[in-house]
């Protein structure tokens, strides 16, 4: 008798549906045997939203196994504005209450189609407003690899059960770095996607001014390219779309890339990069050249201070309107108790800007993406540290009542993750990879940046990063 619930923590995605395509494990077994792993580390962690296990079974029961090189495998979606038929959405907040959307996100249509079954949904901090997984509705999810510092958010709690090996793959999104800061405390793969690269719809048509897109948190590369082939593409009536692709992203893992010109970036002013970040730098940088890329520094083109005023004039104004959207549909005023200190702070600072403050806020975004444009005509990709600082607690990114300032709410979180921002704002592709582990036995990820719509350059260069220094065998002490 195999043992599945070894099975599906020891191989990646591709691997285990090729399983099922061969009849060697059929979909419910790896169904039952992911819901046992979820089961056994999920109270060390506290990553499960909602559990989606018959309406799983019922799915699991009708996969071919030729429906994508994915079918067959079963993975979680994040609770955060990507809708679920039937499952409660509850954004990491009181305000939604028990609302249950009838209705899936087209990337959950997408992953449906594909034949990979959905068991349930992950947790999210409050709108996804924080790089730690936490709230006061659902607790903190806790890294697998030591449970006093941060899982990282808002995708943590995908990041963690990916981590832990509970499953090989689950949807995350990112609006600032919400897969990829996870991904670095974690110690697995996240990338970004290109602005418009995955559907948001339809109950949106972009997030925080285009910021935000979705995707996923996987272990190994060529999981993470197999998905972005499933859910890529427009979806009806989005705003705007990513560049066409000709070949598939899986087959971009399969090549090593020709020699880059890459550009690092190692601080981003005023926050200054801890020893052990920039000790992960170097090593990066060192892999890199004994693999045959030219890499070179280059100074920070942001000012941070300007670039997160404008952010958060971005997320102020769209938090206050989907507040307004939930008072007009309920009729009744929110209060204050419904939502949380760091969203009062935002929404008391940056709730009531002006329709001219917020076309400034998104004018200035947009010229961001053309000074990183014409960067990208020198350079093929950019590296930096994923995050300033190794993994802290929760307790150093939480903000606890809402007597804080907008200043300190940018503070704690930026002094953390001062650079993955900016490529939400230029709608650039990114990723965190998982290639250092400090002496105190935590992951720290390199970020690496392309240009719009390079997600196979990038797919190319982890894979060979793979190949020449795999994390897979690296197992935190919470693990299935």
């Amino acid at each position: 008798m195999k043992d599945f619930l070894t099975l599906l923590a020891t191989n990646d995605g591709i691997a285990l549906a090729e399983l099922v395509r061969n009849r060697e494990v059929s979909p419910i077994e790896l169904l039952d045997a992911a819901v046992a792993n979820v089961e056994a580390v999920n109270p060390a962690l506290n990553a499960l939203a909602e559990r989606l296990y018959e309406s799983a079974r019922t799915a699991a029961a009708s996969i071919r196994g030729d429906e994508s090189l994915l079918a067959g495998v079963p993975t979680l979606v994040k609770d955060l504005f990507m809708p679920v038929r039937g499952a409660r959405m509850a954004n990491g907040s009181h305000l939604f209450g028990d609302y249950r959307p009838d209705f899936d996100g087209e990337l959950v249509a997408r992953l449906r189609l594909a034949g990979i079954p959905i068991f349930g949904t992950s947790l999210s901090p409050e709108f996804g407003s924080s790089y730690c997984t936490s709230s006061t509705r659902f607790g903190t999810t806790r890294n697998p690899w030591r449970d006093d510092v941060t899982s990282g958010g808002s995708s943590g709690a995908a990041a963690a059960l990916v981590a832990a090996r509970a499953i090989p793959f689950a949807h995350g999104n990112d609006g600032g770095g919400s897969i990829r800061v996870p991904a670095s405390c974690c110690g697995v793969f996240g990338l970004k996607p290109t602005r418009g690269r995955t559907p948001i719809g339809p109950a949106i048509g972009e997030g925080w001014a285009g910021m935000a897109t979705n995707h996923a948190i996987t272990v190994s590369v060529r999981d993470s390219a197999a998905l972005l082939d499933i859910t890529a593409g427009a979806d009806v009536g989005a705003p705007y779309a990513a560049p066409y692709q000709k070949e598939t992203f899986l087959s971009a893992t399969r090549q090593d890339p020709a020699r880059l010109r890459i550009a690092v970036i190692d601080q981003a002013p005023p926050w200054s990069t801890d020893p052990v970040c920039l000790a992960a730098l170097k090593h990066t940088t060192s892999l890199l050249e004994s693999l045959g890329h030219h890499v070179e520094p280059m100074t920070s083109p942001v000012d941070s201070a300007m670039f997160y005023d404008q952010v958060f004039t971005i997320i102020g104004a769209q938090t206050r309107s989907m507040i307004n959207a939930i008072e007009r549909e309920r009729g009744v005023p929110l209060r204050e108790d419904e939502i949380e200190a760091r969203t009062r702070i935002v929404l008391r600072t940056k709730g009531q800007v002006s329709g001219a403050e917020y076309a400034a806020a998104v004018d200035y975004i947009h010229a961001l993406g053309r000074t990183f444009g014409r960067i990208m005509e020198r350079y093929d990709l950019l590296l930096t540290p994923t995050l300033a600082l190794p993994p802290v607690s929760p307790a150093e990114l939480n903000v606890g009542d809402d007597t804080a300032s907008i200043a300190d709410v940018i503070e704690r979180s930026h002094r953390f993750s001062p650079i993955t921002t900016w490529f939400n704002a230029t709608g650039q592709p990114a990723m965190s990879v998982p290639l250092f582990w400090s002496e105190q036995g935590l992951p720290i990820g390199s970020h690496f940046a392309g240009s719009f719509g390079a997600e196979s350059l990038l797919f190319s260069l982890a894979a060979q990063l793979e190949r020449a220094a795999p994390w897979a065998s690296r197992i935190p002490a919470v693990h299935a």
